[in-house]
């Protein structure tokens, strides 16, 4: 069985797990703010910020200096001690650094482009900062590891890939421990590429709301440690698919997600009815929570407690999955009630499949829970976590 050994997280709601579990529970995101620093570039949105300091990249790993590998630096200062242990204990050729994400240091690239450099970029800027590959790269390099290490980047469900493989390169017998998730960085490229596809909220957004009217976009750093020791909660399976309907629009019917569910639940030899909660990819775009309640519904009937978190995280794109799973693992290891949807200031879309909607925080009768990450281009990515019987 595959453990959650350890966890360290950095978003919107809190700079470690102690704070991001208290706010979840009070339904308050003190990084959550309209836009202030101008990303995008015409019109008023909502992003979603870490706002605390964040530990700077070593001046001999300049290289890496980012502030996407930043909020990686500093989810690993949170699990730090059971990382050492793992590298003292398996070896630095047996632990595998796989992460998400979709932006990298593209940050670092814009504001090369857009300054004033006389066509001379500034010393301290290198182009491999912006490169897909760059945060295992630099994460593989700063802990001088010599297993696989490599990034996958398919949209918002990157990181939970990054899960999976993880899971398959250990069961595989490959490495020992695996250390896993993603971290995104807020940029003027997403915010405004989701502008102008009519994505982007212009107030914070409303998952499964009749007002809803687009995303929130995040950045968040997650780090999790895989390894196949005894813990608390254990990844228990999961399912991915690709159904290729449209570059940015879910299948109508939502084939891949549903075989994606179905995979899941095969692996982990669950029931649907076995679930006791779904947190779902409910990212507040019209089409998105329409579709993904039709699927729920048709998997779960209304029987499942559900709810999307981004209007407390945002949209935190190649980092969500993993942020997801990660707020799933918080709420199983600390036994906390599960969050609700968040009504209270719009309307719940009564129009939409039924699927559970929390409309108040609960307490969880089963301790198994499935989160879904459904991306642009159909791919689609599930994980059940469940606490162990040990």
């Amino acid at each position: 069985m595959i453990t959650f050994s350890a966890v360290g997280m950095v978003n919107a709601l809190g700079n470690n797990l102690e704070d991001i579990a208290a706010n979840l529970q009070a339904g308050v995101a003190p990084g959550m703010g309209p836009d202030t620093e101008g990303w995008l570039q015409q019109g008023e949105c909502w992003v979603g910020r870490v706002t605390g300091e964040l530990p700077e990249i070593p001046e001999e790993m300049g290289q890496y200096n980012s502030r996407n590998n930043r909020l990686l630096l500093a989810a690993l200062a949170q699990i730090r001690p059971q990382v050492d242990a793992a590298i003292a204990k398996y070896g630095d050729s047996r632990v595998a650094v796989i992460l998400g994400t979709s932006t990298s240091g593209l940050d670092e690239g814009d504001r090369m482009v857009s300054g004033s450099h006389g066509g001379n970029p500034p010393e301290s800027y290198r182009y491999g900062q912006q490169e897909l590959g760059d945060p295992s790269r630099f994460l593989s390099d700063y802990l001088q590891l010599f297993g696989p290490a490599l990034t996958i980047s398919t949209a918002c469900s990157s990181s939970a890939r990054a899960i999976i493989t993880g899971k398959r390169l250990i069961e595989s017998g490959m490495v020992d421990a695996a250390i896993v998730g993603g971290a995104d960085t807020l940029s003027r490229m997403p915010i405004n590429g989701f502008s102008s596809l009519e994505s982007l909220s212009n107030v914070r957004c409303k998952p499964f709301s009749a007002e809803r009217n687009g995303i929130t976009i995040g950045e968040a750093g997650v780090l999790i440690l895989l390894t196949q020791q005894p813990g608390k909660v254990q990844l228990l399976g999961v399912g991915e698919s690709t159904d290729a309907w449209h570059m940015s629009a879910p299948h109508p019917e939502g084939i891949g997600a549903i075989r994606a569910i179905e995979m899941a639940l095969r692996e982990a030899k669950l029931a649907a009815d076995e679930i006791g909660y779904i947190n779902m990819h409910g990212t507040a775009t019209r089409l998105n929570d329409e579709i993904e309640a039709k699927v729920v519904n048709q998997l779960f009937g209304e029987r499942i407690p559900c709810s999307s978190t981004k209007h407390l995280t945002g949209h935190t794109l190649g980092a969500a999955g993993a942020c997801e799973a990660a707020l799933c693992y918080l709420l199983l290891a600390g036994d906390l009630p599960l969050p609700a949807q968040g009504f209270s200031d719009t309307h719940q879309d009564l129009t939409l499949a039924g699927c559970g909607l929390l409309t108040a925080p609960q307490a969880f009768s089963k301790p198994i829970m499935l989160s879904n990450s459904f991306a642009f281009g159909g791919n689609n990515a599930s994980l059940i976590l469940g606490v162990s019987d040990d």
